[in-house]
């Protein structure tokens, strides 16, 4: 028995020499700090806050950004305490892929498009294509950014139901 554990031990010990020598690649991960997704995976859905604090806080999705900007306390490491603390936020125009200023895009509920992590609001940068997105991929709805913020948290947890 000794002597098996002493060959694991000994075949163990050459097998971590042996991959030290092998260059490690090492891969970078920007995590959403709402949903704890890999923002990288999900280009066309990607939105970001700047903060005043000269930090950028990227999301998975729009229903992220949302919930980060109607709760920051449940993010006390992004030391956010008042609406001063939000510089810009941006969202990608879906249909272009374009950055757009979140507070003046619209945003499209109700849609056959899921995001990330299922239902969510479909961002655009004007009527038209609101009209032209529709057409595609349906939706109930369009909302501003005001009429998503007055709905509050609950949009957002509505949308977050199984």
């Amino acid at each position: 028995m000794r002597v098996w554990i002493l060959f694991a031990l000994l075949v163990a010990l050459w097998g971590g020499e042996h991959n030290k020598s092998l260059p490690m690649k090492v891969e970078y991960v920007n995590l959403d700090p709402v949903y704890m997704l890999d923002v990288r995976r999900y280009p066309k859905f990607q939105a970001k806050i700047e903060l005043s604090n000269g930090q950028s806080v990227l999301f998975c999705c729009p229903k992220a950004m949302f919930d980060f900007y109607l709760r920051p306390f449940y993010y006390p490491e992004y030391h956010v305490k008042e609406e001063k603390d939000f510089k810009k936020l941006w969202v990608k125009d879906y249909l272009s892929g374009q950055w757009i200023d979140a507070k003046k895009a619209l945003y499209i509920f109700g849609s056959r498009l899921s995001g990330p992590k299922g239902d969510d609001l479909i961002p655009v940068r004007n009527k038209d294509v609101a009209n032209i997105f529709m057409l595609k991929y349906g939706g109930s709805k369009v909302l501003t950014f005001d009429e998503v913020v007055h709905k509050g948290i609950g949009l957002i947890k509505f949308l977050d139901m199984p």
